[in-house]
């Protein structure tokens, strides 16, 4: 995509049913457009990178100042309300209002509108979209074990790499100021995020091609190497955490989530966060849902890869349930599917989440994926140095007639999160050079990392743009959090908070 240019010196973008039956064959192997690909030399690409610093300049990235015409924050993220499960969007509300921090984990949709109007430098890559720091964690490898990785990919969309950047910046600021950091703290811990990227960018452009693809983030390793740097007891809750994740896998789901009816594992009940289809619908409704998720799953295993569909045939699809996830996730449908293989000792749990249209769309353009769970999976394999084995996707049609996308991966796979609320300014600045390190690493497989090297140059000229934007834009979030915290004390929004 060719960015629209306003100024001499910068580049602007202008602009609760089950799942029942599978309504098309956007699943189906289809013909791909040829695509021309012409081969630049290192020196052409470095080109490019100089080429695009001349026209947006790296310190024009610390401009932000709302547009005039800027739409109510508020407004937005109630017209995002009005695709997801009415009953569920108030504990959305409650628990974007529990801090800024976590608005801002809900507010992809505002902040994506407002990067619309800032400085780019016209080099794409895959964008995540949503590049906050609770986006990034670990989990389990095909190969398990722990890595490092960006792990959610909801908004995923070719475009600026500045945004994600931006993003993750920003809400590093936003965790710092949670912890009451001073400012100076906080300098160094936005600082270290982006100063890491540059440095992994400029790594990876010298880097053969292959060992980019290759690269990646061994969590034990990590740790290893970051020990002298952090207290004891700090390195000590690292280990608890790990420990945790290993053990976080299909049995301790069963262990947590299930219990025996007439001697089968059934999905317990934990409304409104867990619902049983039991609890959902009437006897004809289920009677109904369960014989037509036999194509839904019949629809999602072709999208995998042979030997995968071959390992997802061994299982029988068991129970299904409604569940509640994340911050920004609220209110789009959600499903996790029991699935057994040789006994009950022999768990899959699958979660089932709709892909609504990424925040970046009504910005940059459709995606040009047929299905928006294509469009996440697509992008977390190109993002992402390993995925999960069972990533796929299908459309489907709820009793309401309505088609939705969907994508499927596994639901708890050695998942590991930081905790920024304990975190002290030392483990965050930690924290943010392993973030930017990983958000460099996928930018680098799915864009120019030559080209976005050039532009960032060996010196901190931008790392310092960066800062005084991420800055900028947290009182920003501050004020659209005050407008929020407004509307559902006026109630104009319903908030259900604690949940």
């Amino acid at each position: 995509m060719v960015a629209k240019k306003t100024s001499n010196h910068s580049r602007t973008l202008g602009a609760t049913q089950p799942l029942a039956e599978v309504v098309d064959d956007a699943s189906a192997p289809r013909r791909a457009p040829v695509r021309v690909i012409k081969h630049l030399s290192a020196q052409e690409r470095a080109a490019l990178g100089k080429a695009a610093r001349t026209e947006t300049p790296r310190a024009v990235h610390a401009e932000w100042q709302p547009p005039a015409n800027r739409r109510d924050p508020v407004e937005m993220l109630e017209s995002q309300a009005a695709n997801r499960v009415p009953e569920l969007v108030p504990i959305r509300n409650g628990r974007m209002l529990a801090s800024p921090f976590t608005f801002y984990r809900g507010a992809a949709y505002i902040m994506a509108a407002d990067l619309a109007s800032t400085a780019n430098s016209g080099l794409f890559v895959q964008a995540c979209g949503d590049a906050h720091l609770s986006n990034f964690g670990g989990y389990a490898s095909p190969e398990r074990r722990l890595v490092f990785d960006i792990n959610d990919f909801d908004e995923t969309l070719p475009g600026p790499w500045e945004w994600d950047v931006k993003r993750l910046t920003t809400s590093f600021e936003i965790a710092a100021r949670s912890r009451n950091l001073s400012d100076k703290d906080r300098g160094k811990v936005v600082l270290k995020s982006v100063q890491t990227y540059r440095e992994a960018m400029v790594r990876f452009a010298s880097m053969p091609t292959l060992d980019v693809w290759y690269a990646h983030l061994d969590i034990e390793s990590i740790l290893a190497e970051f020990r002298r740097e952090i207290s004891p007891k700090i390195a000590k809750r690292a280990e608890k955490n790990l420990e945790k994740a290993r053990g976080k896998n299909n049995m301790r789901a069963m262990q947590k989530l299930t219990h025996l009816v007439d001697g089968e594992p059934r999905i317990c009940a934990d409304p409104p966060l867990v619902v049983p289809v039991d609890d959902l619908f009437s006897d004809i409704e289920r009677v109904v849902l369960m014989g037509e998720l036999h194509k839904v799953f019949r629809a999602y295993r072709a999208t995998l890869q042979n030997d995968r569909r071959r390992l997802f045939e061994r299982f029988r699809f068991v129970d299904l349930a409604r569940k509640v996830v994340g911050v920004g996730s609220v209110g789009a449908r959600a499903w996790i599917a029991l699935m057994l293989g040789r006994d009950n000792a022999d768990p899959l749990f699958l979660q089932v989440k709709e892909a609504q249209p990424s925040v970046l769309e009504e910005f940059l353009g459709a995606s040009t994926a047929r299905n928006h769970g294509q469009r996440v999976v697509e992008g977390q394999r190109l993002m992402q140095a390993t995925s999960d084995i069972l990533l796929g996707w299908v459309r489907v049609k709820g009793v309401d007639d309505v088609q939705r996308d969907y994508y499927v991966r596994q639901l708890w796979d050695g998942k590991a999160s930081a905790d920024v609320e304990v975190m002290t300014s030392r483990a965050l600045e930690l924290y943010a050079q392993m973030c930017g390190s990983t958000l460099a690493r996928a930018h680098a497989r799915s864009g120019d990392p030559i080209a976005i090297a050039s532009y960032l140059g060996k010196r901190d000229v931008f790392d310092r743009a960066i800062r005084e934007f991420a800055a900028s834009y947290a009182d920003q979030n501050d004020q659209d959090y005050a407008a929020f915290k407004a509307a559902a004390e006026s109630g104009r929004i319903t908030a259900e908070e604690g949940i």
